[in-house]
């Protein structure tokens, strides 16, 4: 049986912590129970404190650890659940967590940091030239700040040399869930995710980013250029076009707006139209076929693949993830 440290933090959200001991608890043991077979739990599951004494949540949960983490002399998993959003002040308060988890990585553990809990691991310096992933609104603030790590704010979760993160607070459950699978096998994994109603991990949270198409600058040829397909991107824009428009040849847009925008011009008007595409499949429900022409695209084919691409969903699953429940079409509505 392999031993889950789940570390509790002052102010995080305890679902980052509570969810990853449910999960590994319930591990070889709820669907034994449900189907009247005796339990072969996979994990023993402890959750500790720095200090060893509780942890408070910022709506008020009060959680009691079994212990502090200098009493751990060994484990083959620790999870580092969120702490709040203040980073500058919870790596300082909580720096002790740092040597900690350096030494129980050397020692041969997984490290999983749930959330922003990644942070901990990239302070820690674990994450230096390694993949790492976290909810996809800090990613950029978390890659600035420690810009030796290979952050994929599209991705779920990351595993790299026993270093794992998780995307968002849910995705505590995909990372835990992965870990029960890696650790004890796909059968295990089914039976827990299929005992707790769960899906199956996901990979990929592009589909639940909004995040803006392009980057501030101050280029305003390019900020015209911009407002010009923003206008019209259901209308077929050529880089010539814009290039005209701006005043530029060719070449020198081109330059202009990927320094500018991150994006080459076909690329940031595809974006555009994911985008809308997002916002109409939220909206209603007309048919796939009428959204694919009215952000642009006559080949409903080559939407649905695009909008895949870059989502890690079809159109119909996002419609099914975000749409209102009158949309979904669960229960009866008023008429």
């Amino acid at each position: 049986m392999l031993d889950v440290t789940v570390v509790l933090l002052d102010d995080g959200l305890s679902s980052t912590a509570i969810m990853p001991l449910e999960i590994f608890f319930c591990a070889g043991r709820l669907w034994n129970d449900l189907h009247g077979e005796p339990a072969r739990p996979a994990f023993n599951v402890r959750a500790v404190s720095i200090t060893g004494r509780p942890v408070m949540a910022p709506y008020g949960i009060r959680i009691v650890p079994q212990a502090s983490i200098a009493e751990v002399e060994r484990t083959d998993l620790v999870v580092v659940p969120t702490s709040g959003l203040d980073l500058d002040l919870k790596l300082v308060e909580n720096s002790a967590l740092l040597p900690w988890l350096r030494r129980h990585h050397a020692d041969g553990a997984y490290v999983a940091g749930m959330c922003m809990g990644a942070a901990y691991l990239a302070e820690a310096g674990l994450l230096n030239g390694r993949l790492g992933t976290t909810h996809w609104k800090p990613c950029a603030d978390m890659a600035a700040r420690w810009p030796q790590v290979d952050w994929r704010s599209d991705l779920f979760i990351t595993e790299d040399n026993r270093l794992l993160c998780s995307g968002g607070v849910y995705a505590s459950a995909d990372l835990s869930l992965y870990l029960v699978e890696k650790l004890a096998g796909h059968e295990t994994a089914v039976r827990t995710a299929k005992s707790l109603l769960l899906p199956m991990p996901r990979t990929t949270q592009a589909g639940y980013a909004m995040l803006p198409v392009s980057r501030p600058h101050d280029d305003p040829a390019i900020r015209e250029a911009e407002a010009f397909l923003q206008a019209r991107f259901h209308e077929d824009v050529s880089t010539a076009v814009l290039a005209d428009r701006s005043g530029l040849g060719a070449r020198t847009f081109v330059r202009r707006f990927k320094a500018a925008t991150g994006h080459q011009p076909g690329a940031y008007l595809q974006a555009l139209r994911i985008s809308a595409a997002k916002a109409l499949l939220e909206q209603d429900d007309r048919p796939i076929q009428s959204i694919s022409g009215a952000v642009g695209y006559d080949d409903v084919a080559f939407f649905r693949a695009l909008f895949k691409r870059q989502t890690g969903m079809t159109p119909a699953q996002y419609r099914a993830t975000f749409a209102p429940l009158s949309v979904r079409g669960y229960g009866r509505q008023p008429t």
